[in-house]
């Protein structure tokens, strides 16, 4: 009975688990091309350089700064929020969220080898992974009968969609109902 009760709320920790992970796996190749486009090519290579005098856990503080200095960021978008400045705190949030994970995908990137040294990070690392894969044999279900409804409205076929909608939504409703 817990486990059934508990479902939905490990579906919902696992889509927003993977919408981390789509967002670090599209952002990464975008911040590397505009690494590319601006002259910080340069900067890559002296910090790359520079992380190879750095022990492990001073790589990891590295690894941490931007984490730091985009806090207030997060912090400014709440408050915009409390305040009921939601387009602006919802701007400020996002902007935030893509240029946290942009930044933290290029560091991870240069400091990835030197991070991987120390053992309690590979095995977060390896967890982070296994976590990653375990979510999306979670989601993937959901998401082919996500895409099997879309195709059929997209298409024209409603044959039964519908008609199972509407039995779902009176079955909810009397579900509440007798409550």
């Amino acid at each position: 009975m817990l486990r059934r009760l508990l479902q939905p709320f490990w579906v919902l920790l696992a889509i927003i688990f993977l919408i981390e992970a789509w967002l670090w796996d599209h952002l990464e190749p975008i911040v590397a091309r505009v690494v590319a486009a601006i002259p910080l090519r340069a900067f890559k290579h002296w910090l790359a350089a520079r992380i190879e005098t750095l022990s492990p856990a001073m790589t990891l503080v590295v690894f941490v700064v931007p984490v730091v200095l985009l806090f207030p960021l997060k912090l400014l978008g709440m408050w915009l929020l409390m305040h009921q400045y939601w387009t602006t705190a919802l701007v400020t949030i996002v902007f935030g969220k893509i240029t946290g994970v942009g930044i933290t995908a290029f560091i991870f990137d240069v400091t990835r080898s030197k991070l991987l040294q120390m053992a309690w990070f590979a095995w977060m690392y390896e967890t982070v992974l296994a976590l990653r894969r375990k979510a999306a044999a979670l989601v993937d279900p959901i998401k082919q009968r996500a895409r099997g409804i879309l195709n059929d409205l997209i298409g024209g076929n409603t044959n039964g969609w519908s008609a199972r909608v509407v039995r779902q939504i009176m079955r909810f409703r009397r579900s509440v109902q007798a409550r």
